[in-house]
């Protein structure tokens, strides 16, 4: 087992260079099974969660060859029809991804519900209901199990009753390949969104609105390869933008798209933080000494992102006065709030919101990533502190971060990856 050791204190200044976006891959590698062809993809994060991708690609019958880092070719060609385990779900939020693809593909799909992330039900009922407008059989088995299957995909308005990412995608990629016209009203509108249905488009999908709340998906009889590159990864910007600010450092973010960043930099500057669009497209987060309390509101697209929800609490743990933190996605997103207070921070919750006092520092504590974005608090709370950060679970956080420890350490952070014995491993006291 691994964990991360931080010595706090340290200002975080150089470059650093974004990955690809993790929420955008996981929807567009199991799309390149609807192309039923070669596609290359490159700008790949090199994360645990799209290694278990590839792992499930391969077990359908896909060919993945890596070119270079970050750079991959997949040819799906002759991926057979399979049952998709829990062996293989497990530990994957975004396997309901594959559902989607091989019910557009082969009118039949039978997948374990995703694993990933706990921080409360998210059901896929959104899912159900828009495979089942499309004139599929869908059910969730008491073993787990999606099971969906259609002698054929036909057309439908679908309206959301929620605005899902997950199920937007999902009808997305069930739809491309049906016949008439799908049109999904309150539909999502992240970048991520957008990205998936470029990369369908490339193939030769008629998809248009992605963006907005109104998306209409032409089907066509088939799809083909592309050559395509992911967008760069907003949350993981947003965290090192957040962990600049926090440690009063000064970073530039290379491979971003600033627009992408806009709610977060918002709320950086409210905390104090100078944030400056450079015309290279790079961005530069300056942080202050002196850290201001803010309100934070966590919305769809184009609000601030739930996913940056617990980075920007770390932050204002230690931020002067009384913030307060609303979400409004997730019912138990506040599970790591325990792990601050173990490291001196005044935060009390009350169902889905948070009043975080600020108090003078964080004291280096052993803590663990509850989650993954849990994790990525962690982190910043551990280069905020005084004294030493312990942080165990580590798995959490790499599943969404690409070499994060080389990355804080090209920054300035005294921070490395420590193995230690399991608890049944530790050998008795002679």
């Amino acid at each position: 087992m691994e964990k991360i050791v931080i010595e706090g204190g340290r200002k975080l200044v150089g470059e650093v260079t974004i990955g690809g976006a993790k929420n955008a891959v996981l929807a567009i590698l199991p799309a390149t099974i609807l192309a039923g062809d070669l596609c290359r993809i490159e700008n790949v994060p090199e994360i645990s969660d799209v290694t278990m991708i590839f792992h499930i690609l391969k077990q359908l019958g896909a060919e993945v060859k890596l070119i270079k880092p970050g750079s991959y070719e997949i040819n799906t060609k002759n991926i057979v029809w399979q049952e998709i385990s829990h062996e293989l779900t497990r530990h994957l939020r975004g396997s309901y991804y594959f559902v989607g693809a091989m019910l557009g593909r082969f009118g039949r799909a039978r997948v374990a519900m995703p694993g990933g992330c706990d921080f409360g039900a998210r059901p896929i009922d959104l899912h159900i209901r828009g495979f089942e407008a499309l004139g599929a059989d869908a059910t969730i088995e008491a073993n787990a199990m999606v099971d969906a299957r259609a002698d054929s995909l036909q057309g439908s308005l679908i309206y959301m009753d929620l605005v899902s990412v997950g199920a937007t995608a999902n009808i997305i990629l069930a739809s491309v390949l049906a016949e008439g016209t799908t049109t999904i009203e309150n539909a999502a509108r992240e970048p991520h969104i957008v990205d998936l249905a470029n990369f369908l488009i490339q193939c030769g999908a008629d998809i248009r609105g992605a963006g907005t709340d109104v998306i209409k998906i032409h089907g066509v009889k088939s799809l083909h390869g592309c050559d395509y590159s992911v967008i760069p990864d907003q949350i993981e910007a947003g965290t090192y933008m957040v962990a600049a600010a926090a440690t009063s450092g000064k970073v530039v973010l290379k491979n971003v798209i600033y627009k992408h960043l806009e709610s977060i930099a918002a709320k950086l500057r409210d905390c104090g933080a100078e944030i400056i669009e450079n015309e290279d497209g790079s961005v530069v987060v300056e942080g202050s000494a002196a850290l201001c309390s803010c309100k934070v509101k966590t919305l769809p697209h184009p609000g601030f992102p739930t996913d940056m929800q617990p980075q920007i609490t770390a932050l204002l743990s230690v931020a002067d006065g009384t913030s307060i933190i609303s979400e409004t996605v997730y019912d138990n997103r506040f599970r790591y709030v325990e792990q601050l207070s173990r490291m001196g921070a005044d935060i009390s919750v009350n169902g889905k919101i948070a009043v975080v006092v600020g108090v003078e520092r964080l004291m280096g504590a052993p803590i663990k990533a509850v989650d993954l974005r849990a994790g990525a608090a962690m982190l910043i709370a551990g280069l905020m502190a005084e004294g030493v950060t312990e942080i165990e679970d580590i798995e959490h956080i790499d599943r969404g971060y690409e070499d994060v420890v080389k990355k804080l350490s090209r920054l300035g952070a005294n921070i490395k990856r420590v193995n230690f014995p399991e608890p049944n491993t530790i050998p008795s006291a002679v």
